[in-house]
């Protein structure tokens, strides 16, 4: 789909030079002598990586069409994670490395939002924070509940996150997915 620059709006994803760019921020500016331009800075939604584009005022691009859906992770086969869409029931395999860092915040039975253009994920949403059960830290020190100390824990999925001393082998923990943060005890 087609739109001008002049249309612009943070968030919209666009098709430029076979990529797919996210607008993060824009600036239209009419100079007092030659024409108006816009300046944005897009963020590549495959690599992650911010540039700064000029465009002429009223130059024509392509908007990429982003389909939302909301699918529930049903399991793992092999290497790839099997979701299932909520609202056709289709199931779809994914390979874990699509999913970026979310991969290591779902488990079996969650629903997450995957932004897909055509076939390809593009991006994961996710709920600001998870409930995980910590499958394994080192014994926390009785009576130690500051929480300047910090010790790797290890959570379901398997990804190995900081807590504080105080936390034990099978506590359940809340973890910010945005951040890979501790948040508190569940």
């Amino acid at each position: 789909m087609s739109l001008s620059t002049n249309d612009l709006k943070n968030g919209m994803t666009l098709a430029l030079e076979g990529t797919l760019f996210q607008v993060v921020e824009f600036q239209h500016v009419k100079p007092g002598k030659g024409g108006a331009f816009v300046r944005t800075k897009l963020r590549n939604v495959r690599l992650g990586t911010t540039v700064e584009k000029t465009f002429r005022a009223d130059e024509k691009v392509e908007q990429a069409v982003i389909d939302k859906r909301e699918m529930q992770y049903l399991y793992a086969e092999g290497d790839e994670m099997v979701f299932m869409d909520t609202q056709t029931y289709d199931q779809m395999q994914v390979p874990p490395k699509s999913l970026g860092d979310a991969a290591g915040y779902l488990l079996e039975g969650n629903t997450a939002v995957l932004q897909m253009y055509g076939d390809e994920i593009v991006g994961v949403d996710l709920p600001a924070s998870v409930e995980m059960e910590v499958t394994y830290t080192e014994p926390g020190l009785q009576g130690d509940r500051s929480s300047a100390g910090r010790k790797p824990a290890t959570i379901q999925t398997g990804l190995t996150i900081q807590v504080p001393l105080f936390v034990n082998t099978g506590d359940r923990i809340k973890v910010d997915t945005r951040t890979g943060e501790y948040i508190t005890r569940v």
